[in-house]
């Protein structure tokens, strides 16, 4: 997903980023990336707080939970909007170039990074990808969308028989969709969704804040450590909860949950693909229909922050619900209205995914 940076915004950011780097003393101006992707850089004097940019809800999550009050953290995107469609203003740019640190979860999920990366090169901001080190999946368009739906029908097919033959037909499955995985382009960034690679993106965080605050790296590591547990704790329930499900295929509006899909063997059959936004073909339609006739399905799931109108329509047409699977790309004023947080949020994924997969 592309997004477009006005020429206004980066010309205001490279002026003040001018200004910045003679009188910005907190971080030392030369920054370099580890094997984690952790920035490191010369340590803030002691009595500094770190000030930290995040690009959306889920990093901001993250990074809140390592840093606890030793960082003022703030996310760029604002609650409520679909990071697809936010671009940063020259305002956001001020902001970016003021802060000592910018994380974000990179792997095409902040289509606007890169050329704000090349705007503060040489400049003290560490920038951090989140999901560096990580197994990025090739991402899925309307065309790999179909493939999906001829692995949902295998997977269907196999689970009638053993349970170990559906899994080795699961396998078989994400094997088939690597060697497919060439003919499109762009990556899948949503690994937020796995709570195993999300503890991933924790440690980078780490790593990150401890080379730029040495002084208070075993604060980190005991805040780190206690939210990976509780990570760890969601996988465990996670696992518990979808092993023995009597149906290993579900189908939901937008392309991102193939990460968590593939922690668990299950077989995300996406109506489009990872753009929320992007309108599936009538051809497309009309297989999902298809699909979902011929299997039964009783769930058609959409996201939050966009238009559930593609969902409604399939669901309309087969006599199913819609109900919601959360890609967590920012909470609604209903999230916090009930105080819910990453985890809650899962929790909530888990219990609906346990329900369409057990009707």
């Amino acid at each position: 997903m592309k997004f477009r940076i006005h020429h206004l915004a980066i010309l205001s950011l490279s002026a003040l980023l001018i200004a910045a780097g003679c009188g910005n003393n907190a971080v030392n101006s030369s920054t370099t990336t580890n094997a984690s992707g952790a920035a490191e850089a010369t340590a803030l004097p002691e009595s500094s707080k770190l000030n930290i940019k995040v690009s959306f809800y889920p990093i901001y999550e993250f990074t809140k939970n390592v840093a606890g009050d030793l960082a003022d953290v703030e996310a760029l995107i604002p609650a409520g909007i679909e990071p697809h469609d936010w671009e940063p203003t020259a305002k956001d740019m001020a902001e970016i170039s003021d802060a000592d640190m910018l994380i974000y979860n990179g792997a095409g999920m902040e289509g606007w990074v890169d050329q704000v990366l090349e705007s503060v090169s040489g400049t003290p901001l560490i920038t951090v990808e989140a999901s560096k080190g990580l197994d990025i999946m090739e991402g899925t368009e309307e065309e790999e969308a179909d493939h999906h739906h001829e692995e949902g029908e295998h997977a269907h097919e196999e689970e009638e028989h053993a349970h170990e033959e559906g899994e080795h037909a699961h396998e078989e499955g994400e094997h088939a969709h690597e060697e497919h995985s060439h003919d499109h382009g762009g990556l899948d960034p949503h690994v937020w969704l796995n709570p195993t690679l999300a503890i991933q993106e924790v440690r980078n965080i780490e790593a990150a804040l401890a080379a730029a605050a040495p002084e208070h790296a075993e604060d980190f590591k005991t805040n780190a450590d206690a939210y990976v547990a509780k990570l760890e704790q969601l996988d465990q329930e996670f696992k518990d909860g979808l092993k023995d499900t009597k149906r290993k295929d579900f189908i939901t509006q937008h392309a991102a949950f193939g990460y968590l899909a593939k922690q668990y063997g299950l077989t995300q059959v996406p109506i489009a693909g990872l753009s929320p936004e992007q309108e599936p073909s009538a051809a497309n339609m009309s297989k999902i229909v298809e699909f979902a006739k011929e299997h039964k399905v009783k769930t058609i799931f959409f996201e939050t922050l966009v238009s559930s109108s593609v969902a409604d329509t399939i669901a309309k047409e087969i006599g199913a619900k819609a109900a919601v699977l959360n890609p967590i790309e920012g909470l609604t004023e209903e999230d916090r209205s009930q105080n819910l947080d990453y985890l809650g949020i899962m929790r909530q994924n888990l219990e609906a995914l346990k329900s369409a997969l057990n009707e």
